[in-house]
């Protein structure tokens, strides 16, 4: 599909409102402008916006250096994102409502009910509600809201713009249309969607996650050292990146998070945290983003 044909071909979703302007966030506005939809991207914080333009530019740009895109697609896919910081403006007219803020039901709830009260009440019916999240129950967060049929999880996978994994994830009450709409517009987005059930951490992090908490316990216990640790799953696994290096590129603050969402929710020991890594998120060695995880880093 050429760029800019995605309106033709999608009859349902015409615009999309993106609310939460992080890495996340400015990734799937990415990509959602690339594959020609308007964007609102909304974030509170104006410097926030003011950053995830300029590294939506700088990543089209090398899009376009590597001749992925065409040079003239930066331009017309910028000016496809408009930025708000009120989050009224933003989904006033919206046929999708995608909500990237960070990974706290609370916060997330408290946002949908803003998203809701901000909603034409002649359009809340029609409106798609989408969450980014790699834990968060669907059918806990659809709760809230009036009408949870609409509401569906798309786990989309970081760098946005290079990863072709979206997760969709049904809540116990997401309608199938919901469901075949949403895959649709994942394919339009030249993402592959993968369809899966509201388990705790769904099907990508619990699988990742006990892995990457059972190289923590391998370096813990003294088994080997970090970059042994990490050689034996890239050479001998063939693994793009060893597991404690994944583990500070994710966040280990995120890790522990959803390391805790799976004990939460399966009651079963085996996803008990290491606790090195407890204590390093205590210490506040968080990984790439702190400049300090399991490995040193330049931030």
């Amino acid at each position: 599909m050429k760029i800019g044909e995605a309106q033709m071909h999608n009859q349902h979703i015409h615009s999309i409102t993106i609310v939460g302007a992080g890495t996340m966030g400015n990734g799937i506005a990415h990509v959602c402008a690339l594959a020609g939809f308007p964007v609102k991207l909304m974030d509170s914080n104006e410097e926030q916006l003011r950053i995830a333009l300029q590294t939506i530019e700088k990543n089209l740009n090398r899009m376009a250096e590597k001749g992925k895109i065409n040079p003239n697609d930066v331009a017309s896919t910028l000016i496809r994102i408009q930025t708000y910081t009120d989050i009224n403006q933003a989904i006033i007219d919206a046929d999708m409502v995608l909500e990237v803020v960070p990974e706290h039901l609370s916060l997330k709830k408290l946002i949908w009910n803003q998203i809701e009260q901000g909603i034409d009440p002649k359009r809340l019916k029609q409106t798609i509600f989408a969450t980014n999240t790699s834990s968060i129950s669907i059918s806990e967060l659809a709760q809230g809201v009036t009408h949870p049929e609409n509401m569906i999880g798309m786990h989309f996978f970081n760098p946005v713009p290079v990863m072709s994994l979206v997760e969709l994830i049904l809540g116990n009450k997401t309608s199938e249309q919901t469901f075949k709409t949403v895959e649709s517009l994942t394919r339009e987005l030249g993402k592959i969607p993968i369809r899966v059930h509201d388990f705790p951490g769904f099907v990508s992090n619990r699988i990742l996650m006990p892995m990457i908490n059972e190289a923590i316990y391998a370096l813990h216990e003294g088994v080997a050292e970090k970059e042994a640790i990490d050689q034996v799953m890239t050479l001998g696994m063939a693994h793009p990146m060893g597991p404690l290096r994944l583990a500070d590129f994710i966040g280990l603050d995120v890790c522990l998070n959803i390391m805790n969402v799976l004990h939460k929710g399966f009651q079963d020991a085996k996803y008990t945290p290491c606790p090195l890594l407890r204590e390093m998120v205590e210490k506040g060695h968080l990984g790439n983003k702190t400049g300090q995880g399991f490995y040193i880093y330049d931030v």
